[in-house]
């Protein structure tokens, strides 16, 4: 084991995979010369060349599109859209090609391209550049949306996105890229579908994922000082989602609060919360709380914006809420 930060175990999954498979390529703006927007390709340019390293014009619809045809044709593409807010000018080619190509060809066609994006808020880039649409794309029968919180799920996941033969939208939170912990240095992978124990406990079970996961566990430290024993949930990946990790925990817990980045009103928490509603009804002590983003676009202003998104004080009130 050796310690990385999420950026650099990126990285090294990125360049273990141009090097096992000559049909791995990437493409997007400013991932060449510039070494990515996060620097997560920095140095791939030189080391690679230009034909499996490529600088694309402003135009995510173009870099998408260009992908589902390169992964339609035998190749392995990833393409980088700089942020998740830009990814709805690639929306018709997302939705509309790659993820029902391979049903509308009654399975004669596959498209095995990854889609990195970074999404979130923390880093003063004001309402084009920070918000969570996550969900959005989970909403989406036919893709594969992965949202990894640490760096040994950062490389293990992407690894396992990859070698699938479906569209993945691979989404890195931007305010978590320096965050250091344990990476393996032989090869690993981890699957989709299945939920990560970030923290045991026996009161309360809190859901996260990506960003939302560290505030969940900064909760339960709060918590367990007044004797509260929180159980931290990483879902991993929204789709394939692993409720059963979620519904175990709440059975022996008793009560549940769904955190996210993301907006309240539609949010992928109100899915959570209505999965374990239906599937752990009997087992609830207290209603299924959620914690969320204000309802506004994400302010520029460093204060205004840590008010629009969830915090810890707010989590720590809605498990007291609940007992």
């Amino acid at each position: 084991m050796r310690e990385l930060n999420i950026r650099d175990a990126l990285r090294e999954a990125i360049r273990e995979e141009l090097i096992a498979d000559k049909r791995v390529f990437l493409m997007g703006e400013d991932i060449g010369a510039y070494g990515g927007s996060y620097a997560v390709t920095k140095g791939f340019l030189d080391e690679f060349g230009p034909d499996r390293i490529r600088d694309t014009p402003i135009s995510e619809e173009v870099i998408v599109g260009a992908g589902i045809g390169a992964a339609m044709a035998g190749e392995r593409p990833m393409v980088e859209i700089m942020t998740i807010n830009f990814a709805l000018l690639a929306l018709d080619q997302i939705i509309s090609n790659a993820s029902k190509l391979h049903y509308m060809s009654g399975g004669q066609v596959k498209v095995p391209l990854v889609i990195r994006m970074a999404s979130g808020a923390g880093s003063q880039l004001s309402a084009q550049h920070s918000h969570s649409l996550e969900g959005w794309f989970a909403h989406v029968p036919g893709l594969k949306v992965v949202v990894p919180s640490n760096p040994y799920d950062a490389k293990g996941l992407l690894k396992t996105a990859f070698r699938d033969d479906n569209p993945v939208i691979f989404i890195e939170h931007t305010a978590i890229y320096a965050m250091r912990g344990e990476v393996p240095e032989e090869e690993y992978s981890v699957p989709f579908g299945e939920a990560r124990i970030a923290r045991e406990g026996t009161d309360v079970t809190i859901v996260g994922y990506s960003g939302s996961v560290h505030q969940s566990l900064r909760a339960a430290d709060m918590l367990a000082k007044e004797g509260i024993n929180a159980e931290v949930i990483d879902l991993r990946t929204l789709r394939p989602l692993d409720i059963e990790t979620v519904l175990d925990s709440v059975r022996k817990t008793n009560r549940c609060v769904v955190v996210e980045d993301s907006w309240r009103f539609g949010g992928f928490a109100a899915e959570i919360a209505a999965e374990v509603g239906e599937l752990a009804f009997d087992f609830l002590d207290a209603p299924i709380a959620r914690v969320a983003g204000a309802d506004v676009p994400m302010p520029y202003n460093h204060d205004l914006e840590m008010a629009a998104l969830p915090s810890e004080a707010q989590v720590v009130a809605a498990v007291k809420a609940m007992l």
